[in-house]
């Protein structure tokens, strides 16, 4: 039995939990796409060829997996097709799958998950280009962690974009959160107010919003540098995470940001938006491969509960469930 057939048995006895339903339904779009495109694929093809594997890279590229990681993992498939001798298109379908998964992980222990702190606040800084969700994806995780029980702040510092501020103060308002803001236009002085109310009245977990340019890399550089030196001042170890917000329906343009973002601070996850509005769902393998970065969050669906910790296991199921 492979790697697929086990998540199959596993989570179709939970397929009514709400994470396997939001990854299920969210990958909807996605799923239709890929599984109906590889399943023509293997009835066009009942034995394995050159031509075989030209359509098969089309698909994965046309997934958004990205074309430098589809001729890597192709290569690979054709090292296992040649090695353990299949010749039938059907049955390499699932091994298709199951390299996928083996390719995402890799030798690597794939932590998605936040990086708590046992004292004091834990900070969570936001950065992305303007559009992606990232104020949004700040209030549904911060609703998530105070569903858990933590005691959660949000820190509106985008100062830049008209707007922000008033949508994550709709945010607290809605999930009943405190947003600290200021008529400041340095976020690094409303971030350093956020900061000393969340160390004085325990707070578990600080979310910060931040302006999304990237036009001026030297800017935003300077910019984070400056928050990241504020942040230090007030807590020392912060921020614990620097989460980078993408688009996901952006597909490669969303590649291109990560590697921009890379180069200008330290980012220690991603978060990818609206997945549910793309039937390019291959992103998330692309990101991993290419700029060796875990995805931490997946956006789901628009309702508030519909934001999920990364799980490649949940991912690869909701993906390819109909295959």
């Amino acid at each position: 039995m492979g790697l697929f057939d086990k998540l199959k048995k596993t989570f179709s006895n939970k397929k009514s939990s709400e994470e396997i339903v939001n990854y299920d339904t969210g990958l909807e779009k996605s799923r239709k796409e890929f599984v109906s495109k590889l399943s023509n694929l293997s009835k066009k093809y009942k034995n394995i060829s050159e031509d075989y594997f030209e359509e098969l890279e089309n698909i994965l590229i046309m997934a958004d997996i990205g074309v430098n990681t589809v001729m890597t993992f192709v290569d690979k498939l054709k090292e296992r097709v040649k090695k353990e001798n299949i010749v039938d298109s059907g049955f390499l379908k699932e091994v298709i799958v199951d390299e996928l998964f083996i390719m995402y992980v890799g030798n690597n222990i794939i932590d998605s998950k936040i990086n708590f702190v046992d004292n004091g606040p834990t900070v969570i800084l936001f950065v992305g280009v303007n559009g992606v969700g990232k104020t949004t994806t700040i209030g549904k995780l911060g609703a998530m962690y105070k569903n858990k029980g933590k005691k959660v702040l949000m820190i509106a510092g985008d100062t830049f974009r008209a707007g922000a501020i008033e949508q994550l103060k709709l945010w607290g308002d809605k999930t009943d959160i405190k947003v600290v803001s200021g008529n400041s236009k340095d976020p690094s002085s409303i971030i350093y107010d956020g900061l000393e109310i969340a160390k004085k009245d325990n707070y578990d977990l600080v979310l910060i919003d931040t302006a999304g340019r990237l036009q001026n890399k030297s800017n935003l550089m300077d910019e984070l540098s400056k928050i990241n030196r504020v942040i230090k001042k007030i807590i020392p170890s912060a921020p614990h995470e620097t989460l980078l917000v993408i688009d996901a329906t952006t597909g490669q343009n969303g590649i291109s940001q990560a590697k921009s973002f890379k180069e200008i601070t330290d980012i220690t996850g991603i978060v990818l938006t609206k997945l549910d509005g793309t039937a390019k769902g291959g992103i998330v393998l692309a990101i991993k491969e290419e700029v060796n970065i875990p995805v931490k969050f997946v956006g789901l669906g628009e309702r508030v509960e519909q934001i999920e910790a990364f799980d490649i296991e949940k991912y690869i199921y909701g993906l390819f469930k109909d295959l």
